[in-house]
C-alpha cells in the first residue's frame, strides 16, 4: 500500500487549468482498483491519494499517467507502508 502526497509546484490557476484532466486519471485509477482515496490538502496545497500496488516502480508508472505530473504542477512523495490496523467505514465527510 502506499500514500501519496502531492505537492502543488505552480500557481493554482495553472492546477486549476487541468483539473478535469486530473479529475479524468483519477477516475481511470479508480475503475482499475489502484486508488482506494483521495481528496485536497487543506489548505490547497495539494493532495492525497492512497494507492494499492505491487511495487514503488508501479506507482510511479501511475502518476506518470497524472497531468500534474506531465505539465509538472506538482511533485509527489511516495511512501509505502503495511496496513495492520483499519477499519471499513464511510471516511466521507
Amino acid at each position: 500500500m502506499y500514500l501519496i502526497l502531492l505537492q502543488y509546484i505552480r500557481p493554482l490557476a495553472a492546477v486549476e487549468h487541468y483539473l478535469e484532466a486530473h479529475n479524468a486519471f483519477l477516475e481511470k485509477q479508480y475503475r482499475e482498483g489502484r486508488f482506494i482515496l483521495s481528496g485536497r490538502r487543506k489548505p490547497r496545497t495539494g493532495a492525497i491519494i492512497l494507492c494499492k500496488a505491487e511495487s514503488r516502480r508501479e506507482v510511479e508508472a501511475i502518476l506518470a499517467e497524472d497531468p500534474f505530473d506531465k505539465f509538472q504542477l506538482a511533485v509527489y512523495d511516495i511512501i509505502e507502508f503495511e496496513p495492520n490496523t483499519y477499519e471499513l467505514a464511510d471516511v466521507s465527510s
